[in-house]
């Protein structure tokens, strides 16, 4: 920390005192951090508590109760030809959520090259991706409330706290995609226009040249996908 008197760094403050120094002062816990992405990255951290107390409920849930559970492959298959596919449809909404995480890294990078155009294509594909896998994820519900009557308090497949857990987990996962999908969308409109080139005010907007705002929002959306992968690994394959 440099002495705005003398131009000279300051002495470091050793001990509790000096972590308290820093923390209040912002002068080295979060340097060069944008507050943006150190927000962000507090909220993604209060996320992980609420989906792990989720996973851990639901894994509670299914090895205490004297029901069988359900099997995954069983309920969650897809008929082609009239033979059953077991998780055909999980494994495609797997596909595309982690093939967007591919198109927002691309999104990223052109953002630090300040490439406007190609940044909010990406932005578009990759709420592409994540509306076509909500809509799954609203048909693979259809599937179950309406032919094979699987609701949150009831499971004519066995243990009935199934369909509460599910409906739970997947639903609290589908609502954090569906808004990042809106939130894509709007970034991506705000650099198509160019508002980050500007500095143009509003919300979502930050310094002027800086797409500092996409890489945030890539934070987010790989933790979507990040999570997805521990539900699909402790619910659909256990």
């Amino acid at each position: 920390m440099t002495d705005s008197n003398t131009g000279q760094v300051a002495a470091r403050t050793e001990g509790m005192p000096g972590i308290v120094s820093d923390w209040s002062s912002d002068q080295r816990a979060f340097k060069n951090v944008p507050w943006g992405k150190a927000m962000m990255w507090i909220f993604l951290l209060s996320d992980t508590f609420i989906f792990s107390i989720f996973l851990l409920s639901y894994m509670t849930v299914r090895m205490s109760t004297t029901i069988p559970w359900p099997y995954p492959s069983d309920i969650f298959a897809l008929s082609f030809g009239g033979e059953p596919i077991p998780l055909i449809l999980i494994a495609i909404m797997t596909f595309i959520l982690i093939t967007s995480s591919g198109t927002m890294v691309l999104a990223v990078n052109y953002g630090y090259r300040k490439d406007r155009v190609k940044t909010a294509i990406l932005l578009l594909i990759t709420a592409a991706f994540g509306a076509t896998f909500v809509g799954m994820q609203a048909f693979e519900w259809t599937k179950l409330i309406v032919e094979e009557g699987v609701r949150p308090w009831t499971n004519p497949f066995g243990a009935p706290q199934f369909g509460s857990v599910f409906f739970m987990i997947t639903g609290f996962h589908g609502f954090h995609v569906s808004v990042g999908v809106l939130f894509l969308i709007i970034i991506a409109r705000k650099v198509w226009r160019g508002d980050y080139d500007v500095g143009r005010r509003g919300f979502f907007t930050s310094r002027k040249g800086n797409y500092e705002i996409v890489e945030t929002m890539g934070l987010y959306w790989h933790f979507v996908d990040l999570v997805w992968v521990f539900i699909f690994a402790f619910f659909y394959l256990w």
